[in-house]
Protein backbone atom coordinates (compact mmCIF):
# COMPACT_ATOMS: atom_id res chain seq x y z
CA UNK A 1 0.00 0.00 0.00
CA UNK A 2 2.67 2.35 1.18
CA UNK A 3 4.68 2.01 -2.39
CA UNK A 4 1.08 2.57 -4.43
CA UNK A 5 0.87 5.55 -2.44
CA UNK A 6 4.49 6.72 -3.26
CA UNK A 7 3.49 5.77 -6.96
CA UNK A 8 0.49 7.62 -6.95
CA UNK A 9 2.34 10.91 -5.20
CA UNK A 10 5.23 10.75 -7.93
CA UNK A 11 2.64 10.95 -10.75
CA UNK A 12 0.55 13.55 -9.28
CA UNK A 13 3.64 15.30 -8.59
CA UNK A 14 4.68 14.96 -12.63
CA UNK A 15 1.69 15.94 -13.55
CA UNK A 16 1.69 19.03 -11.83
CA UNK A 17 5.07 19.63 -13.03
CA UNK A 18 4.02 19.30 -16.62
CA UNK A 19 1.12 21.30 -16.12
CA UNK A 20 3.60 23.97 -15.41
CA UNK A 21 6.06 23.94 -17.83
CA UNK A 22 3.19 24.20 -20.35
CA UNK A 23 2.70 27.26 -19.00
CA UNK A 24 5.85 28.51 -18.72
CA UNK A 25 6.80 27.80 -22.23
CA UNK A 26 3.14 29.43 -23.35
CA UNK A 27 4.55 32.61 -22.18
CA UNK A 28 7.76 32.31 -23.67
CA UNK A 29 6.50 31.64 -27.17
CA UNK A 30 4.07 34.59 -26.94
CA UNK A 31 7.32 36.88 -25.54
CA UNK A 32 9.28 35.85 -28.57
CA UNK A 33 6.38 36.33 -30.79
CA UNK A 34 5.58 39.99 -29.32
CA UNK A 35 9.18 41.23 -29.51
CA UNK A 36 9.78 40.17 -32.86
CA UNK A 37 6.20 41.97 -34.17
CA UNK A 38 7.24 44.88 -32.08
CA UNK A 39 10.62 45.08 -33.71
CA UNK A 40 9.00 45.72 -37.12
CA UNK A 41 7.52 48.24 -36.26
CA UNK A 42 4.32 47.67 -38.17
CA UNK A 43 2.19 48.25 -35.08
CA UNK A 44 1.75 51.85 -34.33
CA UNK A 45 2.93 53.45 -31.07
CA UNK A 46 -1.14 54.58 -30.93
CA UNK A 47 -2.40 51.16 -31.24
CA UNK A 48 0.07 50.08 -28.80
CA UNK A 49 -0.72 52.91 -26.45
CA UNK A 50 -4.47 51.99 -27.07
CA UNK A 51 -4.53 48.76 -25.68
CA UNK A 52 -6.02 47.34 -22.47
CA UNK A 53 -5.64 43.63 -22.85
CA UNK A 54 -3.45 42.33 -25.54
CA UNK A 55 -3.48 38.27 -26.70
CA UNK A 56 -1.08 36.31 -27.90
CA UNK A 57 -1.51 32.94 -29.97
CA UNK A 58 2.18 31.85 -31.22
CA UNK A 59 2.10 28.85 -34.39
CA UNK A 60 -1.21 28.64 -34.58
CA UNK A 61 -2.25 25.76 -37.28
CA UNK A 62 -4.93 23.71 -38.83
CA UNK A 63 -4.90 19.80 -38.08
CA UNK A 64 -7.10 18.83 -40.65
CA UNK A 65 -9.86 20.10 -42.62
CA UNK A 66 -13.16 21.54 -40.76
CA UNK A 67 -11.32 20.89 -37.47
CA UNK A 68 -10.79 23.57 -34.90
CA UNK A 69 -8.35 22.96 -32.58
CA UNK A 70 -7.51 25.00 -29.79
CA UNK A 71 -4.17 26.31 -28.67
CA UNK A 72 -3.76 27.96 -25.13
CA UNK A 73 -1.91 31.44 -24.97
CA UNK A 74 -2.16 34.25 -22.64
CA UNK A 75 -3.84 37.24 -22.37
CA UNK A 76 -2.29 40.48 -20.66
CA UNK A 77 -4.25 43.08 -19.60
CA UNK A 78 -3.62 46.97 -17.54
CA UNK A 79 -4.55 46.88 -14.19
CA UNK A 80 -6.99 49.29 -12.29
CA UNK A 81 -10.39 50.21 -12.46
CA UNK A 82 -10.37 51.56 -16.09
CA UNK A 83 -8.27 49.34 -17.42
CA UNK A 84 -5.13 52.25 -17.51
CA UNK A 85 -2.65 51.30 -15.41
CA UNK A 86 0.80 49.11 -15.39
CA UNK A 87 0.48 45.88 -17.37
CA UNK A 88 -0.61 42.94 -14.67
CA UNK A 89 -0.19 39.44 -14.98
CA UNK A 90 -0.97 37.40 -17.92
CA UNK A 91 -4.24 34.70 -18.16
CA UNK A 92 -4.07 32.19 -19.80
CA UNK A 93 -6.62 31.72 -23.01
CA UNK A 94 -7.83 29.06 -25.85
CA UNK A 95 -8.51 30.22 -29.07
CA UNK A 96 -10.92 27.75 -31.13
CA UNK A 97 -9.64 28.15 -34.70
CA UNK A 98 -12.90 26.14 -36.54
CA UNK A 99 -13.44 29.43 -37.77
CA UNK A 100 -10.40 30.33 -39.69
CA UNK A 101 -10.56 28.08 -42.66
CA UNK A 102 -8.50 28.71 -45.10
CA UNK A 103 -6.22 31.08 -43.49
CA UNK A 104 -4.37 28.11 -41.45
CA UNK A 105 -2.62 25.76 -43.27
CA UNK A 106 0.50 23.57 -42.72
CA UNK A 107 2.43 26.57 -41.95
CA UNK A 108 2.01 28.13 -38.35
CA UNK A 109 0.54 31.55 -38.20
CA UNK A 110 1.19 33.97 -35.13
CA UNK A 111 -1.68 36.17 -34.08
CA UNK A 112 -1.44 39.18 -31.90
CA UNK A 113 -5.10 40.71 -30.68
CA UNK A 114 -4.66 44.59 -29.65
CA UNK A 115 -7.98 44.96 -27.25
CA UNK A 116 -8.47 48.65 -27.35
CA UNK A 117 -11.89 49.51 -25.74
CA UNK A 118 -13.60 49.11 -22.58
CA UNK A 119 -16.04 46.70 -24.11
CA UNK A 120 -14.04 44.19 -25.52
CA UNK A 121 -11.81 44.04 -22.08
CA UNK A 122 -15.17 43.05 -20.18
CA UNK A 123 -16.09 40.50 -22.78
CA UNK A 124 -12.89 38.97 -22.91
CA UNK A 125 -12.21 39.15 -18.90
CA UNK A 126 -15.82 37.40 -18.47
CA UNK A 127 -13.98 34.13 -19.49
CA UNK A 128 -15.43 33.92 -22.97
CA UNK A 129 -15.30 35.77 -26.34
CA UNK A 130 -16.51 35.07 -29.59
CA UNK A 131 -15.62 37.52 -32.14
CA UNK A 132 -18.49 39.53 -33.75
CA UNK A 133 -20.78 38.51 -31.00
CA UNK A 134 -20.74 41.56 -28.65
CA UNK A 135 -17.22 42.23 -30.14
CA UNK A 136 -16.05 43.59 -33.33
CA UNK A 137 -12.60 42.54 -34.31
CA UNK A 138 -11.12 44.22 -37.81
CA UNK A 139 -7.72 43.78 -39.09
CA UNK A 140 -5.13 46.36 -38.11
CA UNK A 141 -3.91 48.78 -39.10
CA UNK A 142 -0.09 48.89 -39.93
CA UNK A 143 2.60 51.62 -39.77
CA UNK A 144 0.92 54.82 -40.04
CA UNK A 145 -2.69 53.92 -41.60
CA UNK A 146 -4.85 54.86 -37.74
CA UNK A 147 -8.03 54.82 -39.02
CA UNK A 148 -9.51 51.77 -36.95
CA UNK A 149 -8.17 53.41 -34.33
CA UNK A 150 -10.33 56.44 -34.13
CA UNK A 151 -13.82 53.93 -35.19
CA UNK A 152 -15.71 53.55 -31.56
CA UNK A 153 -17.09 50.56 -32.71
CA UNK A 154 -14.55 48.61 -33.33
CA UNK A 155 -12.80 46.78 -30.10
CA UNK A 156 -10.47 44.62 -31.34
CA UNK A 157 -7.38 44.90 -33.55
CA UNK A 158 -5.86 41.64 -35.06
CA UNK A 159 -2.63 41.25 -36.69
CA UNK A 160 -0.87 37.87 -37.71
CA UNK A 161 2.72 36.69 -39.02
CA UNK A 162 3.82 33.67 -41.04
CA UNK A 163 6.58 32.78 -43.04
CA UNK A 164 8.06 36.37 -41.72
CA UNK A 165 5.22 38.53 -43.34
CA UNK A 166 3.20 40.73 -41.32
CA UNK A 167 -0.01 42.23 -41.27
CA UNK A 168 -3.54 42.87 -40.63
CA UNK A 169 -5.85 39.53 -40.25
CA UNK A 170 -9.26 38.71 -39.77
CA UNK A 171 -10.22 35.90 -37.70
CA UNK A 172 -13.74 35.69 -38.63
CA UNK A 173 -16.00 34.46 -35.41
CA UNK A 174 -12.72 32.80 -33.81
CA UNK A 175 -13.97 32.07 -29.74
CA UNK A 176 -11.80 32.46 -27.35
CA UNK A 177 -12.00 30.98 -23.06
CA UNK A 178 -9.96 30.94 -20.31
CA UNK A 179 -8.02 28.20 -19.95
CA UNK A 180 -8.86 27.24 -16.35
CA UNK A 181 -7.57 24.53 -15.46
CA UNK A 182 -3.77 26.07 -16.47
CA UNK A 183 -4.66 29.10 -15.11
CA UNK A 184 -5.22 27.88 -11.61
CA UNK A 185 -2.12 25.35 -11.71
CA UNK A 186 -0.15 28.94 -12.90
CA UNK A 187 -1.72 30.87 -10.20
CA UNK A 188 -2.26 27.67 -7.24
CA UNK A 189 -6.28 28.26 -7.04
CA UNK A 190 -9.20 29.42 -9.20
CA UNK A 191 -9.01 33.20 -10.43
CA UNK A 192 -11.25 35.89 -11.00
CA UNK A 193 -9.68 37.84 -14.21
CA UNK A 194 -11.76 40.57 -14.30
CA UNK A 195 -11.18 41.08 -10.36
CA UNK A 196 -7.35 40.12 -10.81
CA UNK A 197 -6.99 42.58 -13.53
CA UNK A 198 -8.67 45.31 -11.76
CA UNK A 199 -6.64 44.97 -8.44
CA UNK A 200 -3.70 44.85 -10.15
CA UNK A 201 -2.27 42.98 -6.99
CA UNK A 202 -1.10 39.52 -8.54
CA UNK A 203 2.65 38.67 -8.91
CA UNK A 204 3.42 38.12 -12.15
CA UNK A 205 5.56 34.63 -12.79
CA UNK A 206 8.99 34.58 -13.27
CA UNK A 207 8.18 33.04 -16.81
CA UNK A 208 5.87 36.11 -17.60
CA UNK A 209 8.55 38.67 -16.79
CA UNK A 210 10.12 39.29 -20.40
CA UNK A 211 6.54 39.45 -22.03
CA UNK A 212 5.48 42.18 -19.90
CA UNK A 213 8.56 43.83 -20.48
CA UNK A 214 8.38 43.46 -24.28
CA UNK A 215 4.45 45.18 -23.81
CA UNK A 216 6.01 47.82 -21.28
CA UNK A 217 8.85 49.04 -23.80
CA UNK A 218 6.19 48.19 -26.77
CA UNK A 219 3.43 50.98 -25.19
CA UNK A 220 5.55 53.57 -23.58
CA UNK A 221 6.47 54.41 -27.18
CA UNK A 222 3.15 56.07 -27.97
CA UNK A 223 2.95 58.11 -24.43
Amino acid sequence: MKSNLIAVLLCLAAAVAAVAQKADKRLAESATVLETITTKSEISNTAWSKAKCVLVYPSVKKVGIGIGMSYGRGVVCRTGANMDGKWGAPIMYTLDTGSLGAQLGSTSTDYVLLIISQRGADKILSGKLKLGAGASAVAGPSGANAAALNDPNVDILSYSQSKGLFAGATLGSASMASDDSVNKDLYGKDIDAAQMVRDGNTPIPPAARPLIDVLKKASQKGM
